[in-house]
């Protein structure tokens, strides 16, 4: 067994803080927003132009002109601001966001992340990932464990890296790991996937790991 992506979403929620304003990348990370805690106040920013993210729109309710950085159709709050995206990524940059959960296809132990392309392959841009993974004051990272059946977890990235030592948390749909981003690499399993044990968790990680389970149970 494993969680889910809504689980994984889920989970994600739990990094959420009263006041934050957080950015959601694309995929499994725009879930996140269906399960923000009812009573806390978290403002979204989208990198496109918008601040105050409203929910996703019912069938037939979409208005074309407003969408997220993933070009999803969105809604608009009353509290809701709108502005260029360079003002947009002026608030990345200037470190204006507090938390920002994106995917990932690779993440190193040491939070090398590589999330913005596969050589060979057609993209149709490098989107904002590299400006949020060094401006943002925390990463996590939400991702299926393997792809194809190889894992995403690894010693050193093989992709085009996104960022060097950015990622603080790595969501996987097997279980949660915490980075240290400074000092000595170090990667530490803090929770298991409903159904999951420490032995398949081990099997299909290429990083080396640390077993902080007793530690985040205390």
């Amino acid at each position: 067994m494993a969680w889910t992506r809504e689980q994984m979403a889920q989970r994600a929620a739990r990094e959420l803080r009263d006041g934050f304003y957080v950015n959601l990348g694309i995929g499994i990370p725009t879930m996140v927003a269906n399960y923000i805690p009812g009573g806390m106040s978290v403002c979204l920013q989208s990198e496109n132009g918008m601040l105050g993210v409203g929910p996703f729109p019912y069938e037939g309710e979409e208005d074309a002109d407003l969408i997220n950085a993933g070009k999803q159709t969105i809604t608009a709050l009353p509290m809701t601001s709108f502005f260029s995206s360079a003002d947009g990524f002026g608030m990345i940059r200037g470190g204006h966001i507090d938390l920002t959960i994106l995917g990932s296809m690779q993440v190193a132990r040491n939070g090398d992340l590589a999330n913005w392309t596969i050589p060979g392959k057609m993209i149709k841009g490098m989107g904002g990932a590299m400006d949020l993974v060094a401006g943002v004051k925390r990463v996590v990272v939400v991702m299926e464990h393997e792809a194809k059946g190889e894992p995403k977890l690894l010693e050193q990235c093989t992709l085009p890296l996104t960022g060097q030592r950015v990622a603080d948390m790595v969501i996987t749909d097997l279980g949660v790991f915490t980075v240290a981003r400074k000092g000595e690499a170090k990667l530490t399993l803090i929770a298991l996937a409903d159904g999951v044990t420490l032995d398949e968790i081990t099997a299909k990680t290429a990083a080396k790991f640390e077993n902080g389970l007793d530690r985040a149970a205390a």
